[in-house]
């Protein structure tokens, strides 16, 4: 059986007790948990004793966890059962640690794939850490303000005109991209500045590579443009979308949290929910921007597009 391990931490401006509090309580994980956020309609059903849960949905699969060992506002540890998509068992847990005025908190799995897919415990592992760093990131909203600010709605599919871009195509660490799209969308604004031409629509960016392994992107930045400048920088190009039909995934919250939607819509495509076209990449729209309204309203909507 291919083994896997990972552990990912985060600081959390609260103490141990106030965040072991809402880890221990098996409750309040579908305010948290990486995988729940995705099907808000999963059935979780937690043990009168407060000590395990079951899970059981059409996109997350199903399984149950149980805690087998803990010490109070220090460490948990529980074992991990997963019926569905496939049968196996882990280790897991999570500790935590005063750190200066906050805490620590260090989550762990320790795991095995099936044979069959040992092919897959690279992809698997780079998988299970990003939603262990998007999971972590909400804990911490929620132990410091009492709530999560990301939303998921699934509005119906939806069939897309041809749009017309100006763009700026780059490769960067997933951990840049963040300030590399600040940087090419302020390219793009002075671009259209300097050409005297608005945008038509709200920008977006299409997803060309993305490598969880070893963590770097391919995206374009753009902006749908009526008619494109008749001069632009030699960094900015022009292109189109064409015409077709997405599966959507809305998101309302911070840009921190937008991993959720895409980890929501991929869980889906794996669910058989839709069939991607594999000659078009997935795209985000921004239909609001930082600035225009407060971070826990902005509206990003992804689309993955179907054959």
């Amino acid at each position: 059986m291919p083994a896997f391990s990972l552990s990912r931490s985060i600081t959390i401006n609260a103490s141990p007790e106030a965040v072991y509090a809402v880890v221990r309580d098996f409750r309040r994980w579908p305010e948290w948990s990486p995988w729940l956020i995705a099907e808000p309609d999963c059935s979780v059903d937690v043990a009168a004793d407060g000590n395990s849960y079951t899970w059981d949905g059409t996109i997350v699969g199903s399984g149950a966890m149980r805690i087998e060992r803990e010490e109070t506002n220090q460490r948990i540890e529980y074992e991990l059962t997963f019926l569905k998509p496939w049968k196996s068992v882990s280790s897991v847990s999570f500790s935590f640690e005063a750190n200066g005025s906050g805490t620590q908190a260090t989550w762990t799995m320790d795991g095995s794939l099936p044979f069959f897919l040992f092919w897959m415990k690279k992809m698997m592992t780079a998988m299970i850490r990003m939603d262990y760093d998007r999971g972590l990131n909400m804990l911490k909203d929620l132990v410091e303000s009492g709530g999560v600010p990301s939303k998921l709605d699934f509005p119906s599919a939806e069939n897309q005109p041809e749009i017309q871009y100006i763009g700026v195509r780059t490769n960067c660490t997933l951990a840049d991209i963040g300030p590399s799209m600040g940087a090419d969308f302020t390219t793009l604004k002075d671009a259209l500045s300097d050409a005297g031409v608005k945008p038509s629509g709200h920008p977006f960016s299409i997803y060309h590579k993305f490598d969880m392994v070893k963590g770097f992107t391919e995206y374009t930045a753009a902006v749908p443009v009526a008619e494109v400048p008749s001069s632009l920088p030699a960094n900015v190009t022009a292109g189109a979308l064409e015409s077709h039909s997405t599966y959507r995934v809305a998101h309302t919250g911070p840009y921190r949290h937008i991993g959720n939607a895409w980890a929501a819509g991929m869980m889906r495509e794996r669910a058989k929910v839709f069939k991607k076209n594999k000659r078009l990449h997935p795209y985000e729209v921004y239909e609001n921007e930082p600035g225009s309204a407060p971070e826990n309203e902005l509206e990003t909507t992804i689309h993955f597009p179907i054959a």
